[in-house]
């Protein structure tokens, strides 16, 4: 089965693929598709009375970007910036944003089946914004709407009419 093959069958069978990323202990995914890039941290311009995860702004290939450190937004224990510490550039709705996170794993494909409904419990993140909790052997993923998350009242990034 070549490639070609086998991204025909994965679109049949309803399988999406989710870019891996850890915050703190935890790993979350996100649809691949909303990736641009992802690039190693630089520090960000900072903006006066911004929320404290919103870093500030950095300027990509003429492009102002806001960055959103995910680990401060999600309450993570340490939010260190080292050599793993990245930045997940974001198409959302024709707008462009950055998240900060820990480290990105791979890009795991994830059947229909592999993917379960979210428990409604009390959490940092809006449980509006999980899509689901995806499982693959041990690992189990926190599937995270990003562009509902990047819309959110107290995010304010994504305009919900664009």
């Amino acid at each position: 089965m070549n490639v070609t093959d086998k991204k025909d069958s994965s679109v049949s069978s309803g399988a999406r693929e989710y870019l891996t990323f850890r915050l703190d202990k935890e790993e979350y995914g996100i649809d691949i598709l909303k990736v641009q890039e992802i690039r190693g941290y630089e520090p960000p311009t900072r903006i006066a009375h911004a929320p404290e995860f919103i870093k500030g702004v950095v300027n990509l290939r003429g492009t102002i970007v806001p960055i959103v450190d995910m680990r401060i937004k999600f309450n993570c224990e340490h939010a260190e910036y080292d050599n793993f510490t990245v930045v997940i550039i974001l198409n959302l709705r024709e707008r462009v944003v950055g998240v900060v996170v820990d480290s990105v794993s791979d890009v795991m494909e994830l059947a229909p089946e592999n993917i379960q409904s979210a428990p409604d419990i009390e959490s940092a993140i809006d449980s509006t914004c999980i899509y689901g909790l995806g499982s693959v052997n041990d690992r189990m993923l926190i599937l995270l709407d990003i562009e509902k998350l990047m819309s959110s009242v107290e995010m304010g990034l994504v305009s919900v009419g664009e």
